[in-house]
């Protein structure tokens, strides 16, 4: 299993920047595929960007494309999402999730840090 623990989140103007990190504790980290979702308020829970258990390859929503950028630590357990540019459209909860390399469904997710850009 995996713990997972969100942070970063917080109040930034529209073109300001934040970096989300999410740390994970249990066994064998580098096992998971890592991604990064969003809900924001009346609306369903959407795929933001993942990477791939050893970081290699990374994939992204077309709405964060170019400003948004997954990373992961293996060694560290963690991972981070770091956001440019950002827009009031991506005013949201922020839920880091796991998803084992064998698997396909999303098994473990993080408790959510909550992101606010202001125009």
């Amino acid at each position: 299993q995996v713990h997972l623990v969100d942070s970063g989140g917080g109040l930034v103007q529209a073109g300001g920047s934040l970096r989300l990190s999410c740390q994970a504790s249990g066994r064998m980290f580098s096992s998971y595929n890592m991604g990064w979702f969003r809900q924001a308020p009346g609306k369903e829970r959407e795929f933001v960007a993942s990477i791939s258990a050893s970081g290699g390859s990374t994939n992204y929503a077309g709405s964060v494309q170019g400003r948004f950028t997954i990373s992961r630590d293996n060694a560290k357990n963690s991972l981070s999402l770091q956001m440019n540019s950002l827009k009031p459209d991506d005013t949201a909860v922020y839920y880091c999730a796991a998803r084992p390399v064998l698997g396909s469904n999303w098994s473990y997710w993080g408790q959510g840090t909550q992101v606010t850009v202001s125009s």
